[in-house]
Parts: C-alpha cells; sequence; structure tokens
C-alpha cells in the first residue's frame, strides 16, 4: 500500500496545501509591502524628483485632463470592439487556408504562408503608415471610406490577423492525426472534419495566447493616432502641448490600465483554468 492510499492521507495531504497556498499568500503579501515601501522611501530622495512630480505626476493636470481624455478614449474602445471581430475571423481564415491538404490549393496556402510572413516582418506602426496614408489615395474622393479612422482600423486588421492566424495555425496543428482519422471513418468529409471536429478543440486550446493578442491589441489601437486622429493618445499630446505638462500622458496611461489590467487578469484565469484542465499545475 502506498503513502497516497493510506487511510486519510488525502485528507492530510488537502490540509498541507492549504497551508503551504496560506504561508505563500503570506509571504507575498509582506514582500509587497516591504518593496513598495522601500520604492515610496527611496524615489523621493532622487535629485531629480520634484521635478519629475511636477511634470508628470500633477494632480492639477491630472484631474483636468482625465475629463478631457474620456470622450476621445471611448473611440478607442469602438475601435477596439469592431476590430476584434474581425481580426479573430480573418485569423482563422488565414490559419484554415495555411492548414489545407490538397495540391490543388497549393497556391491558397502559399499565399497564406506568404501573408503572415511578410506582414508581421513589418512594424506595426509602419502598416498604418503605408495602409493609412497610402490607399486612400487610390480613390481620390471624399467619402467614408478614405478617413483615417477607418483605414487605421483596417490596418490593425491586416496586422494583428496575421497573429492571430498563427494561433490558431498552432492550435489546429496541435490536435492528434487520430482526430482527423476518426472522424473521415465516421464519412465526414475533410470540410466537415475542419468544422466540426478540429477547429472546436484548436479554439479552445488556444483561448489564452489569443487574450494576450486581444489585450496587445488594445493598446495598439493608439497607434492610429498618427493618422490625425483624436483618440487618447492625440489628445494627450494636444493637452500636453497646451500646458506644457506631460501629466496627460499618465492620464492616458490610467485609462488604457483600467481595460488592459482586467484583459490581463482574465488571461491569467483562462490559461490557469486550462492548465487544471489539461492536468498542469497552475501558477498564482
Amino acid at each position: 500500500m502506498s503513502v497516497a492510499e493510506l487511510p486519510g492521507s488525502t485528507g492530510r495531504r488537502a490540509k498541507f496545501d492549504a497551508a503551504q497556498r496560506k504561508r505563500g499568500l503570506l509571504v507575498a503579501t509582506a514582500s509587497t509591502i516591504a518593496t513598495l515601501a522601500a520604492l515610496s522611501l527611496t524615489i523621493p530622495q532622487l535629485p531629480g524628483w520634484e521635478r519629475v512630480q511636477t511634470t508628470f505626476f500633477s494632480w492639477k493636470y491630472f484631474w483636468s485632463s482625465f475629463d478631457d481624455l474620456w470622450s476621445p478614449f471611448l473611440l478607442n474602445l469602438k475601435l477596439f470592439a469592431i476590430t476584434s471581430p474581425c481580426i479573430l475571423a480573418l485569423g482563422m481564415l488565414i490559419a484554415v487556408c495555411r492548414n489545407v491538404r490538397s495540391p490543388a490549393l497549393f497556391p491558397v496556402r502559399m499565399f497564406a504562408w506568404l501573408y503572415t510572413t511578410v506582414v508581421r516582418g513589418v512594424p506595426v506602426i509602419l502598416w498604418i503608415y503605408l495602409i493609412g496614408f497610402g490607399v486612400p489615395g487610390l480613390f481620390q474622393v471624399r467619402a467614408w471610406y478614405s478617413r483615417g479612422i477607418f483605414w487605421g482600423g483596417v490596418a490593425l486588421v491586416i496586422c494583428y490577423s496575421a497573429y492571430v492566424a498563427e494561433v490558431f495555425r498552432a492550435g489546429i496543428e496541435s490536435i492528434h492525426e487520430s482526430q482527423r482519422a476518426a472522424a473521415r471513418s465516421l464519412g465526414l468529409s475533410p470540410r466537415q472534419t475542419m468544422l466540426t471536429v478540429i477547429i472546436p478543440q484548436a479554439v479552445r486550446r488556444v483561448i489564452p495566447p489569443l487574450m494576450n493578442d486581444l489585450v496587445s491589441l488594445q493598446k495598439d489601437v493608439a497607434l492610429v493616432s498618427v493618422l490625425g486622429i483624436v483618440e487618447a493618445l492625440r489628445r494627450a499630446t494636444i493637452l500636453k502641448d497646451k500646458s506644457f505638462n506631460f501629466t496627460p500622458y499618465v492620464s492616458a496611461a490610467v485609462l488604457f490600465l483600467l481595460v488592459s489590467v482586467p484583459l490581463t487578469l482574465l488571461t491569467d484565469w483562462l490559461l490557469s483554468a486550462e492548465r487544471r484542465k489539461t492536468g498542469g499545475t497552475a501558477v498564482r
């Protein structure tokens, strides 16, 4: 009989694990408080702290700029909400194209590979410049599709769909070949196998990394300001130029944190849930 099979061993193990978690929480809390206290005592002693505090952390400019930034920040959120589903849909389409196995569809697979390789090889801000300023010049008309906000969103969709496609592709390729064989033995076509067997399993596996991409997207939405769009970052720049104070940038950072931190916590929770589901040990 092993130790794990002894009577009462399960209860003792659970109590031991609970005590260890409690001890770890106490140690982590104490070390965090000590670190914050050390920083709060050390930073104000630096020679340039007073000037930095006045320039970047002025409460007067923080609250006034916070009110002015809220409306432009809503534009960031709207752009994020519109581009996210487009990115997921296009990314899934590209991932499926990269996994087609028919020799007749080799050009499709090659184009999907070329798309992800080229798009990921150029910085996002350069794509925003190229698409936001270059493509509208092809139309030479004043219409909704010539506005910077539209082409800024298009640039974000094109860029992030390449990264999301690779995440989806990794999930698809992680599904064991026996799943395809079992589906084919049941009479499912390759298309039915992909849609009903492979993709649902792949999506569940890649939800945490997908959330990481969405967190990055929520921040990179601010890059469309280079097209002249008055969103949170551009508005903060305008306020900074008026007041000669950099505190509006801190206010804008706080607004982005209000969204990115919950998304990050949700990503960590999903990752921990996936690890528990697969039998791994979740890091807390």
